[in-house]
């Protein structure tokens, strides 16, 4: 055998090994991609998302800043995409169809929030004479160890006179202030973990005063 057919033969060689080596990649080029957010529409960073096919977890993955993902390098099959958040009971997303491209899953892809993780506080705003009252204003305050006071959150009664607010687990002490025209009334809560925290406010005027 010449030297030039030796070096063709060889090069040859080469390129089926490659061959080989690149056709199991390209068997396996799909994918999936979407945003995560949470029930007001708020992206969710850190998120793990998860493509699993037939119960086993191929390829995990987390969410950027923008609460997007995208996992490639899947083979063809049926997937259940799981996503798990910090403070957000988990979603599965069931019966995702994988070929060889990228399934855009958009932005539908929405967490609510766990309740067992949160400290829930609900709450009331009556008169003097104990009637509810709708439309005030409520202030939620963190009381620092210093006695300084940071307001975290507001709100306002409902059409009962009811109010609520969403805080993340850890003791804390808290201060909720309630306005409506011109008389106000305060209340002071200590929190030490996730739970539902109830209270009830009075407004420092009757009905006759305001």
């Amino acid at each position: 055998m010449s030297m030039h057919k030796y070096i063709v033969l060889f090069c040859a060689a080469i390129l089926a090994v490659v061959s080989i080596g690149v056709s199991p990649a390209l068997a396996q080029g799909g994918g999936v991609r979407g945003k995560v957010r949470d029930t007001r529409g708020k992206a969710i960073p850190n998120a793990d998302v998860t493509a699993r096919l037939d119960g086993e977890d191929i390829k995990a993955v987390r969410t950027n800043s923008k609460g997007e993902f995208r996992i490639d390098g899947l083979r063809p099959g049926t997937y259940n995409v799981a996503i798990d958040a910090d403070g957000f009971a988990m979603g599965v997303k069931f019966g995702v169809r994988v070929s060889d491209k990228v399934v855009n899953l958009g932005d539908r892809l929405i967490l609510a929030v766990d309740e067992g993780n949160l400290v829930l506080i609900r709450g009331s705003v009556f008169t003097k004479q104990g009637r509810s009252v709708r439309g005030a204003k409520v202030e939620l305050f963190e009381v620092r160890s210093d006695g300084s006071e940071k307001r975290v959150a507001t709100g306002y009664t409902n059409m009962s006179g009811d109010f609520g607010f969403r805080r993340p687990k850890g003791a804390a002490k808290l201060k909720l202030v309630a306005k409506y025209e011109k008389a106000a009334g305060e209340k002071t809560l200590d929190v030490d973990g996730p739970q539902v925290y109830r209270t009830a406010i009075t407004l420092d005027a009757s009905e006759d005063d305001r």
